[in-house]
This record gives C-alpha cells, structure tokens and sequence, in this order.
C-alpha cells in the first residue's frame, strides 16, 4: 500500500501538475516549495472574492457570504488605514472565536500588517506582556480581553483599542460599528513573501511566551501542504481499494465545510482550518465554545464535512449520546492534531462513523501548521505514527551531538521547508538555538521510518500538552515560587482520560510554615492562564527527589505519586 502512495505522490507533485514542486531560494537557502502558491496571504484573500455569494462565515443565527464578507474586510482595511496601521506595523486580536477575529485578520493581510494573535486566556498580567514584545499599535478585542487591557492600558498609552461585541465602550476606545461605516479600500502594496504574515505565541520554557514568526510564505505554503495532505491519501486509498478517486473540493462535491472548534490564536484552527477552507470556497462556523452536542447538532444542520479539532473533542463527539440519532453522514473527515489520535480512537471512527475518515496532523507553531500526516487506512494501519512528512520537508532524527541518524533510529526530530518560522520576535539566542542552519530542532523525540512516515516516541521538552495546548513546567514553577511558603516545586505532566495530560505539582512547604493545595491555586490564579493551574496537587513533608546534578526527577514523582492522595 505504501508503493501506490508513493506512486500518487510522484504523479501529484509532477511538473504541470496542481501540486508541482520547484526549489525556491530563501534566505540563502534552497528549499522545496509548491509551485503554484500564491506569494502572499493578501493575495490569496483576494483571489476568493470569487466565491461570490456561498455562505462563508457562521456564527449561531448570523451568516455572511463571501460578498458579504469581502466588503467588511474593505471597510475594516480602510478604516485601519486612515488610523495610522500601515505595512509591517501589528494589531493584536484578542478575543474569542468571533468571526470578527477573520474578518480582521484578512484586512490586516490585505494591507500588509501583522496579525498578533492573543490567547484569549491570558490573565492581564500576560496581556501586557505579549503586547509589549510584541510592540503593537493597536488591539482590536472583545468584552473580556477589553476588560483585561483597561487593567493595564497605562502601561501601553499608545496602543489603541478597538472594542468588538460589546454595548459598553469606554470613551478611549472605538465602537466596532464605527469601523465598520468606513468607506471600503484596500491599498495598494507589494508583501514580500518573507515579510511577517502573523506573530502566534508559543509557550516558552523561561517563564514567557515566544512570539513565533509566520511569514507568508509559510503560511500560503501550509495551505498547500493541507491540501495535498488530504487528497495524496484520499486517492492513494481509493487506488488501494478499486475505486475511482474524489476530489473532495472539487466543483461536483457539496460546499466544503468545517467548525472552528479551536482556538484562532493558534495555527491548528486559523492556518490548517481557516486558511484552507477559505481558499477552497468553503464555509466555516464559529462556536462560542466547546460543546459536543452543540458540534453534532452544526454537523447535521450545516452538513459539515470535516472535523479537525484535539482528538479529545473527535472521541466526545463519537462517544455523545446523540450520535447515532444525530445525521453525520456529510462528515468525511473527523480528526485532530495537537496531541496524538490513539489507535482506539481510529478504529471507532471507521467503525461507527460510515464513510467517515479518521485523520492526524503533526505540526507546529514553528512550522506553521502541518508538517506531516495520516489518513484512513494509513493511520489505521500505522497508529502510532504521527503521520507522513510533506514532500515539501526534509526530515531528520539527530542524536545528542546534532548527528544524523540512519532510517529507524531514535532521535531529536528535525524539519527543514518553506513553512519554517522567521524566527522568535525579539529572541535571537531561542532563534539560534532551535533552527540550525535552516534546521528547526522540534523538541520531539523520535523516528522516521522506511516509508518516510514520522513515529514520535517523547518529548524532549518539559511540556505538559493538556487538550491540545502547550503548558511548560518551567512557566508553572515560576509561579508557584513566588509563593513565600514554597521552598521547593516541580511540575509535570499526570494523565488524563479526557484531555489527554493534565498538570500536576509536587510541592514542598518552607520548615515550619503551612500550605494547601487550594492556596496555590488562589495563588496562582493571577499569575496564570486558568487553564495552566495545577489540577493536582501533592503537598509535601520530604524534599523531593534529585538526581547527581541537583535537578529533581519528575520521572520519580510521576511514577510515585498517588492521584487519590493529591489535593
């Protein structure tokens, strides 16, 4: 099965074909990249104007089509325009998954700014943070975030705020609907494809958030890279099984159409969903958080087609008690990305969800989206593999010495393509230390097999990855010291059912002085992104244990460490 893949992939990516390969300088480089990649996210935006009057944006009873929607982007590029954003200046967008967060996105692309995207539960402390590395001149947010920036605009006093969904706006803030009555207008300006196209933030293992570098052509690439993921593996099964091959996009399919289940902060939802659905043609619908039974009733109702999210939500979804009364049959996808999809959970997708394909996706912040991935019978038939690299990539397995390593051997995992961030704004030093010589160091550790599928065996770093969303012990720990009855703390990862890893911390009390789980918690809760506060906590009476350098050993801990006993 893995020569007719190959097979398909050689025919896919020839010379005239849609998916051609030619080598492109950058940066001093020569890396491989999709031949007919629009240069720019600008000008792929402008390029679906031509979907005219197809539902684009949903969001419960409101729908724009892509008429519809391309005029607000107008509005909201002219208005940003007269207000001072010009090309390479960047507007935060902090809120939730609104379809005003595209809408601004587009015309911040149209203009040639730079989108900043906020985690939309970052407590105020980290706002300011991320608003201040990042240098931006304005933030577009919604009641929330708003609330959040006006505990700390004294700090930023020339950043100015644009309030969305909200029916108080403070005198020093610009009503949404203001910016919506500007004349529409897109200027005219050249975006370079190495210009930045967006800045996401990446848990860092100092404490603070990374802002990851996504130029265009990262991010134009990564589109292609979605796409031909999808179709390389749909065709090579059809092959496989006698059928004739389906383009799933194609003009005699029903509208492609997905839900925006995860955060557009990241580039799960906004560079491999939203990106890739918006040049298809495709419609994308907004919840206003997670809900299972809410996702099975828009599949029905909006005849979705697929379902990318963590795999937490796909196996909630399946496992509803409305699935089987609920009508799936649109669904050709249900997948994830972000965590891995364990071989139980592909297995009830193709047995319980008819023609419904389970699918993975492996990437990163720092590769733009996908990198790798497996589809149907390939992920059936190689569970653990996190998926095939792209033909855009080279893949690697180092050893500790930064040697390479022979097919099958386990290694550090590295990536060298198109889609391989600028950089970390303002972090030369994290820069260099994980791309090398064009090489982005993944932090994860494992193999490449023989048929160029990627396994992943650990992660080199200290990472707890709870639902999809990357929590650093090191960030953790930070805040729990800061508590002056903490003389010592380590933070790791606990397994989770649910959510796959959730944070636990092992915490040792200063002689003579009182701690509870629940005062850490209180503790931490405006230090910390809720999500990031400990679920369990161990208290402590002996120090912890470490190893001859004086590190403690979290591996002793985790394995220790009774969850009926934490607090």
């Amino acid at each position: 099965m893995y020569q007719q893949l190959a097979q398909v992939i050689s025919q896919m990516t020839a010379p005239g074909e849609m998916f051609e390969i030619r080598e492109t300088e950058v940066a001093g480089q020569t890396l491989k990249t999709w031949a007919l990649a629009p240069p720019s996210l600008r000008d792929m935006w402008l390029g679906t104007a031509s979907h005219g009057d197809k539902d684009y944006l949903i969001y419960q009873d409101e729908r724009w089509t892509y008429r519809e929607a391309h005029e607000q982007v107008a509005r909201i590029a002219g208005w940003l325009t007269a207000n001072g954003i010009g090309q390479h200046d960047r507007v935060a967008i902090a809120m939730r998954n609104y379809p005003e967060w595209l809408l601004t996105y587009w015309a911040l692309a149209s203009i040639g700014a730079v989108s900043v995207g906020i985690n939309a539960w970052w407590v105020a402390d980290e706002l300011e943070y991320g608003l201040q590395d990042s240098a931006v001149r304005m933030i577009i947010c919604d009641r929330e975030r708003l609330e959040r920036f006006a505990e700390v605009r004294k700090a930023l006093p020339e950043v100015r705020a644009v309030a969305v969904r909200t029916d108080t706006v403070p005198e020093w803030a610009t009503p949404w609907s203001a910016v919506l009555q500007s004349e529409p207008s897109i200027p005219e300006v050249a975006v370079d494809p190495e210009d930045d196209a967006c800045i996401f933030y990446t848990s860092g293992t100092t404490g603070r958030p990374k802002g990851a570098q996504l130029t265009h052509r990262g991010c134009v690439n990564n589109v292609f890279s979605a796409l031909f993921a999808t179709l390389s593996q749909i065709n090579a099964q059809a092959m496989i099984e006698g059928k004739e091959p389906t383009n799933p996009v194609g003009k005699s399919q029903p509208q492609p159409a997905a839900i925006i289940a995860t955060p557009l902060f990241h580039v799960t939802a906004n560079n491999a969903v939203a990106h890739v659905f918006t040049i298809t043609g495709g419609k994308l619908v907004h919840m206003y958080k997670w809900d299972a039974g809410d996702a099975l009733r828009i599949i029905e109702e909006e005849k979705i087609t697929n379902f990318s999210g963590v795999p937490v939500m796909s196996r909630e979804i399946i496992n509803h008690p409305e699935f089987a009364q609920r009508d799936t049959s649109s669904l050709r996808i249900l997948g994830g990305g972000g965590a891995p999809v364990h071989a139980d959970l592909t297995e009830k997708v193709m047995r319980r969800g008819g023609a419904t394909l389970p699918a993975q996706g492996y990437g990163l912040t720092e590769t733009c989206g996908i990198a790798a991935s497996s589809w149907g019978i390939f992920l059936n038939d190689k569970p653990s593999a996190a998926g095939r690299i792209l033909p855009v990539f080279d893949v690697k397995a180092v050893d500790a010495e930064g040697n390479t390593l022979p097919t099958g051997e386990t290694g550090e995992i590295c990536l060298k393509g198109p889609q391989i961030i600028k950089g970390y704004l303002n972090r030369p030093e994290a820069t260099a230390e994980t791309i090398v010589d064009g090489w982005l160091h993944t932090g994860d550790i494992g193999f490449v097999d023989e048929d160029n599928f990627v396994h992943l065996v650990d992660r080199a770093k200290d990472m707890v990855l709870r639902g999809g969303e990357n929590i650093y012990c090191t960030e953790v720990e930070v805040a729990i010291f800061k508590h002056d009855a903490v003389a010592e703390a380590a933070v790791f990862s606990v397994p989770d059912e649910r959510l796959g890893e959730e944070v636990g911390a092992a915490v040792v009390p200063v002689e003579g002085l009182a701690l509870s789980a629940g005062e850490i918690r209180d503790f931490c809760a405006d230090k910390l992104a809720a999500f990031k506060i400990p679920r369990y906590i161990w208290i402590l009476d002996t120090p912890l244990p470490r190893n001859a350098s004086g590190k403690f050993v979290k591996r002793e801990l985790q394995n220790t460490l009774d969850i009926a006993e934490a607090g």
